[in-house]
């Protein structure tokens, strides 16, 4: 009876010691983090200067007519793609036709009038050898071919003057670019001195952006162009998020705007394929400088306190510790890295998702994109 009941305590016993033991493992385990982490890496960086830009057209034309009479044809499509020196407009010709055929009748009139006081000038210059007549006859003749050849040269200059109106009676694109919408429409009786033009034709390729930046770091600017060098720029999305298109700085602006403490910028892309638009809101980005084999981490690993910067590292015992770190650039980088200076070596792990419930020492379970286990990469 006595083995018996000692049997039972024994076996009863160890039983709790093994629950005792799996209740301190799951406890152990509660207490292991899991968050997602990124090693971190020697790359070439690219540093740009970020600002917000208006996208601006090279030219605008607002094409007016340089006749006045009535518009019968319209000779292009709103939003359509011109060329320099097409046809876009037909303003009525026959007034100017009429004007032609008036000034080239005149100077038929005023040829046959010149020929006959030509002959009339060579007889009186035969019989003033006689002394047949009087000096003053002759005279008077010679100033009469000279003033129909004056009146020859007018009648010339009207035929030129009618056959300009009818050459501007078409109306052709000064410039390759993009045709607005349509600003009159045909039937109407448009003048010369009509404000708001017949339409308006915006150059897009090449176009241009221009952006501010703070004065502070202009100099860095400077520094490049000074050297000769041709700096590149990008233009994307008001979000960040698509490249639209790439380009080069065009030129600087001579001075620094006192108000603002900022000075604009022009960058010129050649927009093959029309990404860009005239008054479009984008980020650009100037490419200043290329850093060359920094440390990178995500900059989502980057955390910030009053006191410092810092990130959490995960140590080989599956424990975090803070380090504090020192950032290379602040400005815009390449993607979503961030360059140290100092912190953090090559090789380590730093955590980029979970960090809320991090404190240091604490043990983490590494996880993948998918969220299971991820070994450690050393």
């Amino acid at each position: 009876m006595v083995l018996a009941a000692a049997f039972f305590w024994m076996r009863s016993g160890a039983a709790q010691s093994a629950k005792n033991r799996n209740t301190a493992g799951r406890e152990a385990a509660a207490r292991t983090v899991p968050v997602t982490g990124a090693v971190a890496r020697v790359a070439d960086l690219n540093d740009f200067l970020e600002g917000v830009g208006t996208v601006m057209p090279v030219k605008t034309v607002t094409v007016h007519t340089r006749v006045d009479g009535q518009l019968v044809k319209v000779d292009y499509k709103e939003g359509q793609l011109v060329r320099e020196g097409d046809l876009l407009a037909e303003i009525d010709p026959r007034p100017f036709e009429v004007q032609l055929h008036q000034a080239q009748g005149q100077m038929a009139k005023d040829q046959a009038g010149l020929a006959n006081a030509r002959i009339d000038l060579k007889r009186y210059e035969a019989l003033i050898q006689d002394n047949s007549i009087p000096r003053q006859l002759l005279d008077t003749q010679a100033a009469t071919v000279n003033q129909v050849e004056a009146a020859l040269k007018s009648d010339q200059a009207q035929i030129d003057s009618a056959e300009l109106n009818l050459t501007y009676s078409r109306v052709t694109a000064p410039i390759s670019g993009i045709v607005g919408l349509r600003l009159v429409d045909p039937g109407n009786i448009v003048h010369a001195g009509d404000p708001n033009g017949l339409l308006v034709i915006t150059q897009q390729q090449p176009i241009t952006a221009i952006f501010t930046i703070v004065a502070t770091r202009l100099p860095r600017i400077l520094q490049q162009t000074r050297s000769g060098r041709r700096l590149a720029v990008e233009a994307w999305d008001q979000d960040n998020k698509h490249k639209l298109a790439d380009g080069s700085l065009l030129a600087l602006d001579n001075q620094v705007d006192q108000a603002t403490d900022t000075i604009r910028i022009k960058a010129l892309f050649a927009n093959d394929d029309f990404a860009l638009y005239p008054s479009q809101l984008v980020s650009v980005r100037l490419l200043v400088d290329t850093l060359r084999g920094v440390v990178i981490v995500p900059t989502a690993a980057i955390q910030r306190s009053p006191q410092s910067t810092f990130v959490f590292v995960v140590k080989p015992d599956q424990t975090v510790e803070i380090r504090n770190v020192e950032i290379q650039s602040t400005q815009g980088n390449q993607g979503n890295d961030t360059p140290l200076r100092q912190g953090v070596a090559a090789g380590e792990t730093v955590v980029v998702d979970g960090v809320d419930k991090l404190q240091a020492g604490t043990r983490v379970t590494l996880a993948g994109a998918d969220g299971g286990p991820k070994k450690r990469q050393r």
